[in-house]
């Protein structure tokens, strides 16, 4: 009976057997030793040795962890690995660079802007029309310029007359002084003119001289709304020979300024030497600037001086202030022309 009982656990142990190889025959097959029966006939699994358990472990490596996105992100935008930390390192110092970067930029701007502005120390305004600095360097210089010049922006009767008079200056009567005189109409329909005003003013358009006129004739015509003289102005006026003996007496020796002066020198029967004659309507470069054969006296003043006069009823004092701020403006080149013209008529 036990030799029956023991030969049915043999056959159950080996159909046991037979179904472990067909299930995992690569780890029975490792196993050394087939399994081990007791006393009693109870089956005993046999344990793995540790050269079995090692050579499991070389022949089976752990699987790869799968990276993380911010570690994979990391090596595709800068092109080495990364770990999880130093990823928030990295995206520090790109912001660090990204800031450096625009500071440097903004420094640049700033400096190219600097440099495209110019200095008043390396521009030079002497007898140059602000308007052609501004044509040629931009609105910064001809600012500058007209600010050296004592030339105000504005249009308002105050900036004019920063513009034209110099505060705080001489006055009393200088080497050159400029003219001006206002006209009342005579004859049948007022065509001819004689004089009502005259005005003088110095080289630094402070007024040394003005008197009314009374007329001559009778006036038919006070052209008021050029002239501004009104029958009050001259009826009380200083007599015309007074006038033109105190206006001779001021020219003498002196350069005379003005506009259109052979119309100022006809009314007061006056006459005084061409050479010491500076018409701003007959001077060339004044005429190639505006490009006119005869400027206006209030066309000259907007392109060269960028102030607006005789917007109304005109005035003798600010018209000789005018002219006189032009022939100032281009005092040293016109009086080289002249010299140059009076040595070349010598030498033949």
């Amino acid at each position: 009976l036990l030799k029956q009982k023991a030969n049915s656990s043999n056959e159950s142990l080996s159909a046991c057997q037979t179904d472990t190889k067909k299930k995992d025959p690569l780890k029975v097959g490792k196993s050394p030793e087939g399994p081990a029966v007791n006393g009693s006939g109870d089956v005993v699994k046999a344990k793995a040795t540790n050269e079995t358990d090692n050579a499991s472990a070389k022949d089976s490596p752990p699987p790869a962890k799968p990276k993380s996105k911010k570690v994979a992100m990391d090596k595709n935008l800068n092109g080495t690995k990364s770990d999880g930390k130093g990823c928030k390192g990295k995206k520090k110092n790109g912001n660090v660079l990204k800031e450096q970067d625009d500071i440097r930029h903004k420094r640049r701007k700033a400096e190219e802007h600097t440099e495209q502005q110019p200095k008043e120390a390396e521009i030079w305004f002497d007898d140059v029309d602000p308007n052609d600095i501004e044509a040629a360097i931009g609105p910064e210089a001809a600012k500058i310029a007209r600010r050296n010049l004592g030339l105000a922006t504005g249009q308002s009767k105050q900036s004019v007359e920063q513009v034209l008079v110099k505060e705080k200056a001489f006055e009393g009567l200088t080497r050159a002084v400029a003219m001006d005189c206002e006209m009342v109409g005579v004859g049948p329909k007022g065509e001819d003119s004689i004089v009502a005003r005259v005005s003088i003013v110095n080289q630094f358009g402070k007024c040394v001289y003005d008197k009314y006129v009374k007329p001559t004739e009778e006036v038919t015509d006070y052209r008021t709304a050029v002239s501004g003289i009104r029958p009050e102005n001259i009826n009380k006026g200083e007599d015309f020979k007074t006038v033109q003996k105190e206006v001779a007496e001021i020219l003498n020796g002196r350069i005379l300024v003005g506009h259109a002066l052979r119309n100022d020198l006809k009314v007061l029967f006056l006459d005084h030497p061409q050479k010491k004659i500076r018409d701003t309507q007959r001077y060339k470069p004044f005429r190639q600037r505006v490009k006119t054969a005869q400027p206006s006296l209030k066309l000259l003043c907007e392109k060269l001086l960028n102030v607006q006069v005789q917007t109304s009823e005109h005035c003798s004092i600010q018209d000789a202030q005018a002219a006189m701020r032009l022939y100032t403006l281009e005092k040293k080149k016109w009086e080289a022309a002249v010299k140059n013209k009076s040595n070349t008529k010598n030498c033949k």
